[in-house]
């Protein structure tokens, strides 16, 4: 039996025999279908040393094992936010995350550079994703060749969310193994916290409040969870994404003795004091960004409430128009969350205002467990009944579809519409998302 899988059985018992003492936000069967279910998608998505993937993609000769978004042909390559947005599953192995963060760090940006089509690649920039068979970084959405990446379709800057979520990665290492000494470690000649602080520091800001921003001239995909949108002007998802970062990177500067750390968390409280001003509507949504697509944003409203960015009546405003979306029917489906309520839709024929996908499909549209626990955290704000269907509504779909049936059943799936439209099976963030905060619910 490998290292990692003792690991992943250890927690995997450890969360069942605590929540069974406790009592669960979800029931001890749920919580344990999914714990389940997350340790199986998550060794389905791994890719061993030497392990051969295909003709087009070769070989991971990374020197270690590489975590991909999907089991089955999805995505195959190292993606760094849907790794980093499973880690607190608790299934990953030290060796396993040493590995995929030096690979990260090893991969930054330390020279600016124009792409064939176009595209800025800053310095300080984290690759989208990284191959298995060379190591060569993807920074741009939309393509595995290094030599074609970064059109203007993708955005002329890297996507925003992957230097937030490098420091995650990096901030859960530390904190969960105690190794402060890693940060001191150089790579390619620089210190990895210093690569942090580089990484913060890429995405370009509103100098008054550091709010992450982008022009119609000068963009980058604010999230890659929509990277097929064209949102543009101050952006809500990647500053609350740098909120955290700020406050990850203020603790680990303290840790490798660094002076600056109080420089950080002032950041921290400056996003979380301007964000709501900025982008709260009257209702309490939160709007996707304050130029195109400025669009009512679930997924921003409800990881949100789940950071700790909103608060008090901004909480509870926030909370109550989730709730009662939710029983209006304009959330979610089995349990699955859209981007945008079918209700705040930019016209009949499509959700967001620009958009590379048909209406009702993949990012514009279609439903998606990936932020399913955070939306049910918001709703449990202020309606645990609510917030407890909805959990059950995605926990039964993910049984009554489990790819571990065979055939063809596909669950978790990346995203999801109609009987007729289901993309990419056996999704890890798909389940390990809602699993991290549930586990939180429960305690």
């Amino acid at each position: 039996m490998k290292g990692s899988q003792l690991v992943q059985i250890f927690w995997i018992f450890v969360f069942s025999v605590g929540y069974a003492q406790q009592g669960s936000f979800v029931s001890v069967e749920n919580l344990s279908f999914l714990e389940g279910m997350t340790c199986d998608v998550l060794n389905a998505t791994r890719i061993y040393p030497g392990q051969f993937i295909s003709k087009d993609f070769g070989s991971n000769n990374t020197g270690g094992t590489l975590i991909r978004p999907g089991g089955k042909d999805a995505y195959p390559a190292f993606w760094i936010r849907d790794y980093a947005m499973s880690l607190e599953t608790g299934f990953v192995s030290r060796e396993e995350q040493l590995h995929m963060l030096l690979l990260t760090a090893s991969t930054q940006c330390d020279q600016s550079w124009i792409t064939q089509g176009g595209s800025l690649v800053p310095a300080g920039a984290i690759a989208d994703h990284i191959r298995i068979d060379d190591s060569k970084p993807i920074y741009f959405p939309g393509t595995y060749s290094y030599e074609k990446q970064g059109t203007s379709a993708w955005g002329t800057l890297p996507p925003y969310c992957d230097q937030f979520y490098f420091i995650h990665m990096a901030y859960y290492y530390v904190i969960h193994f105690g190794d402060n000494k890693i940060l001191l470690k150089n790579v390619n000649g620089t210190k990895l916290i210093d690569r942090l602080k580089s990484a913060f520091h890429t995405p370009p800001v509103n100098e008054k409040n550091h709010i992450v921003c982008a022009t119609n001239a000068i963009r980058g995909v604010d999230f890659g969870f929509r990277d097929a949108q064209v949102i543009t002007g101050n952006l809500c998802f990647p500053s609350i994404l740098k909120y955290r970062a700020a406050k990850e990177l203020s603790e680990l500067l303290q840790l490798a003795e660094y002076n600056d750390s109080k420089k950080y968390m002032e950041i921290a409280l400056n996003i979380k004091f301007s964000l709501p001003k900025m982008f709260m509507d009257k209702r309490g949504m939160l709007l996707a960004s304050t130029g195109k697509s400025s669009q009512p944003d679930v997924w921003s409203t409800a990881l949100a409430v789940y950071l700790g960015i909103l608060e008090g009546e901004d909480m509870k405003k926030a909370s109550l128009v989730l709730a009662n979306a939710y029983h209006e029917g304009t959330l979610s489906n089995k349990g699955n969350i859209r981007h945008i309520l079918t209700t705040d839709d930019y016209n009949d024929k499509t959700a967001w205002e620009i958009s590379m996908s048909a209406k009702n499909r993949y990012q514009n549209g279609a439903y998606w467990g990936t932020p399913t626990g955070w939306v049910c955290y918001a709703i449990n704000q202020v309606d645990p009944k609510s917030a407890k269907a909805l959990a059950d509504e995605f926990i039964e779909d993910l049984k009554a579809n489990d790819y571990r049936k065979g055939g063809d059943f596909g669950a978790p799936y990346e995203c999801f519409n109609s009987s007729d439209y289901r993309q990419n099976p056996i999704y890890l963030t798909t389940v390990a998302c809602p699993l991290i905060v549930f586990r939180k619910m429960s305690k």
